[in-house]
């Protein structure tokens, strides 16, 4: 595979904790993702949930957004499932 020596760089100078981070974030979109596909939605049917635009949904699912925990459970309760799992924590759903 080709690599760009620049972003070798770049991936090799980051700390630990940025790399998690961006994995993580990534992690979490593609989790939504998942979700959205499972339940026959598209991001512009979770927007309308969220009453957000599908231009900042498009944001927050392109897996460099930094999704704050408030958005996360919005985002959780919007689609009625869990998108990060918490030890011994259950959504409820009324």
């Amino acid at each position: 595979m080709k690599t760009n020596k620049i972003m070798d760089e770049i991936r090799s100078s980051i700390s630990p904790e940025m790399k998690m981070q961006m994995e993580m974030s990534v992690a979490i979109a593609n989790r939504i993702y998942e979700i959205l596909e499972a339940k026959g939605m598209t991001q512009k049917d979770l927007a309308k949930r969220l009453g957000k635009t599908e231009t900042e949904v498009s944001r927050w699912l392109s897996g460099t957004h930094n999704l704050t925990l408030a958005t996360i459970c919005k985002i959780s309760a919007a689609l009625e499932t869990e998108v990060v799992r918490v030890a011994d924590y259950e959504l409820e759903t009324a």
